[in-house]
């Protein structure tokens, strides 16, 4: 087996510290969900009623009885009760789709059976379909990249081909830079090479078998001869993934994680299966020769993976765009087919090649095609059965029309930080909530992790030709949430997709403020902009005479466009003094069960009742980063551009967050205690309470979340940002392409660019030639 990275390979960051109030648990949830019990779902229907009749009686007991018993209030007042009961209707409709969806997951959770290991077996012993793992990676540590490798390497699925798409400029100047991508480059062949020894020792195992079998006749009974050489080979393998995971440096939780559950969690499922075998020879009940070729066959399949690295900024032929989407289009474009590389002024380029065509002595790229595609982060993790149980979910009858399937993932247990702490709180959440939009068949793709039928992507590619090469769109990049985008798309050529009820992928969590405002404002941008794209999908839908329940357009449009409508009505409540007369405890009362249900749903995942109080301060500070996507949204629908992906500079081994997301946190509690004093002058008390709770929540927030030291470093550095004025760079011609002398001409790029600004120079150099009197 190779040698394993180092301690100093593994990260240039120092282990990070562990605060006080982080997570404590290290043990994962279980893969299957509990079945939940009858009451459960009982209390699951009746907080969906609670919360409807709160808001129905609200309506009717504070807001029709106060115009009824107020027939001359002025305009202001009338103004203010119209905007606050659309505000409170628009959040409890928010809160009664969680309800809805977390009930559906507990439908989903109650209903599910797990596929026997056997079947699995019996499914793949001679599968034929190939899977295609595509892991985009851009600026990544090596020891991130390489356990996201090794949990895809790792899978038990017969034809797997594991691609890292690099996507990093392929020849930085930095040379630590240079060093982290070289060892990048390099993990794909040093996983293949350590899968080397296991794979030939099955493959030996599997041939040995076969020859016995064949020599015995078709006809000769199951016999225990067969056993021992299976517990010996089953055995080989468990000790080779045991002594690799002992060669693993445990620094983080993240670590223990893959250490404990990708690695030593294929060497248990190994050893039960040798467990098993071992009661079958002392019982002398021997398995049928096709069940001991199906367990050796899986054995085969677990090692036997390829794995190789693509940088499609090798090739000036593909789209250079700045996003994930794209490096996965990239590459998906160019899968079936040969292609001849050929060196031109502007690099290399690709060119197809028909079939029996020879390459005329340039190098030719060959990218195998495959029925299945995996997409998987770069910081992802995935457990050892993910590519068997989902793909045999899509080769079940009834789904040949499901495109993507994933089991959305979860977040890594022992956080050392609080903040990742209620991060991932909240990704536990989300995954209970796609679970459940399933049930109703509103699901949408996650993209961190995927199953998906190629044959459904080539439906809806969009194809466009771009300086002379066809570019392919099969993942949207317009908005940054492409795969919520591609859902919509699917969706309208008649595909569907499917959660799957399991606990198999885990991702990485945003450490620090700084990295989780880059991702939040991610997802709080493009929802907006993909609404158009669901009412024309609803109306061709209708068109084709297709059911379309009042559940699941409502859960789609809850999902694109509740971050905008609760960010904004949040921003209303904290910052207008509404008038006392419009609050009344019915509205407590309406959103009652939503918090409930959250705080139950985190205890079932492992975290504490008590958390709602602390991602509710979390969604406070966070409140200018959602307004900031929202907004963003709604200039990219006016202007058309595409908003790039962003990424924060580093300091002091963290992501320095936006001097103007760390103000407005300040602010929020400031006003909140200007409002509470002047509520309580005037014994406004629903007010003065509300305001009180946002305060102390949103001061808690602050200091566990954003830290009061790393608030002040960033505000200063935002305010020399902004004092800091770029220098005004002379506009200069670029490089001469045609400098004074034949003798340094690029010839090149004059005979394959030959457009006007060649020429142009071209002139402009004659008459330079000519004023000096020169030939």
């Amino acid at each position: 087996m190779s040698k394993h990275v180092t301690t100093a390979e593994r990260t240039s960051a120092p282990v990070r510290r562990r605060q006080w109030g982080a997570e404590r648990r290290s043990e994962p949830l279980s893969i299957v969900h509990p079945m939940p019990s009858a009451r459960k779902l009982a209390l699951g229907r009746l907080a969906i009623v609670t919360t409807v009749l709160a808001w129905m009686t609200y309506i009717v007991t504070t807001v029709l009885r106060q115009f009824a018993n107020n027939p001359n209030a002025g305009f202001r007042f009338q103004l203010e009760a119209v905007s606050y009961l659309v505000v409170v209707t628009f959040l409890t409709f928010s809160a009664l789709m969680y309800l809805v969806a977390r009930q559906g997951a507990m439908y989903r959770f109650r209903d599910h059976r797990r596929v026997p290991r056997g079947e699995l077996d019996r499914h793949f012993a001679d599968h034929r379909e190939g899977i295609t793992v595509l892991v985009p990676s851009y600026a990544e540590e090596p020891a991130v990249v390489r356990a996201t490798l090794w949990s895809a390497a790792l899978q038990e699925f017969p034809n797997i081909r594991v691609v890292l798409l690099l996507d990093d400029p392929p020849h930085p100047k930095d040379p630590v830079t240079r060093e982290r991508l070289d060892a990048t480059r390099a993990l794909t062949f040093e996983i293949e090479s350590s899968l080397l020894e296991p794979s030939t020792s099955a493959a030996a195992a599997l041939a040995a078998f076969e020859a016995d079998v064949a020599a015995r006749g078709a006809d000769a009974p199951p016999s225990c001869v067969d056993l021992p050489p299976l517990i010996a080979a089953y055995e080989a393998a468990a000790i080779w993934l045991e002594d690799m995971a002992e060669a693993e440096t445990v620094e983080d939780h993240v670590d223990e994680f893959f250490v404990d559950l990708v690695v030593m969690g294929l060497a248990r499922e190994l050893r039960l299966t040798m467990y098993a075998l071992d009661a079958a020879l002392v019982q002398e009940q021997c398995p049928e020769p096709e069940r001991v070729r199906e367990l050796y066959v899986r054995l085969l399949r677990i090692f036997s993976t390829r794995l190789e690295t693509f940088e499609r900024k090798a090739y000036a032929s593909l789209s250079h765009e700045a996003n994930k989407a794209m490096n996965l289009n990239a590459y998906i474009s160019l899968m079936g087919r040969r292609w001849r590389k050929e060196h031109v002024a502007t690099g290399t380029v690709l060119r197809p090649l028909a079939d029996g065509e020879a390459a005329d002595g340039h190098e030719v790229l060959d990218v195998q095609d495959s029925t299945y595609l995996l997409t998987l982060d770069a910081d992802s993790l995935l457990l050892r059965d993910y590519c068997v149980r989902l793909v045999y979910l899509l080769e079940s009858p009834g789904n040949e029309r499901i495109a993507v399937t994933q089991t959305p993932y979860s977040s890594f247990r022992g956080a050392p930080t609080r903040i990742e702490r209620v991060a991932g709180a909240t990704t536990d959440i989300q995954h209970i909530l796609h679970q459940g939009m399933s049930y109703y068949g509103a699901t949408f793709w996650v993209g961190a992790n995927a199953v998906i039928r190629k044959r459904a992507v080539e439906d809806i590619v969009e194809v466009e030709n771009v300086g002379g090469f066809e570019i392919k769109t099969y993942i949207q990049d317009r908005t940054v949430i492409e795969d919520t985008e591609s859902s919509v798309d699917l969706g309208t050529h008649g595909w569907t997709l499917m959660n799957y009820p399991e606990r198999l992928s885990y991702s990485a969590t945003p450490p620090d403020f700084g990295s989780l405002v880059v991702q939040r404002r991610r997802w709080a941008n493009g929802g907006l902009l993909i609404l158009p794209k669901l009412w024309n999908q609803v109306r061709h839908r209708r068109h084709l005479r297709e059911q379309i329940l009042a559940r699941e357009l409502l859960l789609r449009v809850n999902y694109m466009a509740s971050i905008a409508w609760a960010s904004f009505g949040l921003l209303f409540l904290l910052a207008y003094p509404y008038d006392s007369r419009l609050l009344s405890p019915v509205v407590f009362l309406a959103a009652a069960p939503y918090f409930l249900a959250m705080g139950s749903d985190l205890r079932d995942c492992g975290h504490r009742f008590s958390d709602i109080f602390r991602i509710y301060g979390f969604n406070l500070v966070l409140l200018p980063v959602n307004l900031a996507g929202v907004l963003k949204s709604i200039q990219q629908a006016f202007t058309g551009e595409k908003i790039p992906f962003v990424r924060t500079p580093k300091v002091k081994d963290r992501t320095a967050a936006p001097g103007f997301y760390v103000v407005i946190p300040y602010a929020i509690v400031a006003f909140s205690l200007l409002t509470l004093v002047r509520d309580a002058l005037e014994q406004n008390w629903g007010n003065a309470v509300f305001a009180g709770l946002n305060a102390m929540l949103a001061a808690g927030a602050i200091r566990a979340y954003i830290g009061i030291n790393n608030s002040v470093v960033d505000m200063w550095l935002g305010v020399l940002n902004w004092l800091y004025v770029s220098p005004r760079v002379r506009k200069v011609e670029e490089s001469k392409v045609v400098p004074k002398t034949a003798a340094e001409a690029d010839w090149e790029s004059i005979l394959y660019h030959g457009d006007r600004r060649l020429n142009r120079d071209l002139r402009s150099g004659n008459d330079r030639r000519r004023r000096a009197g020169v030939r």
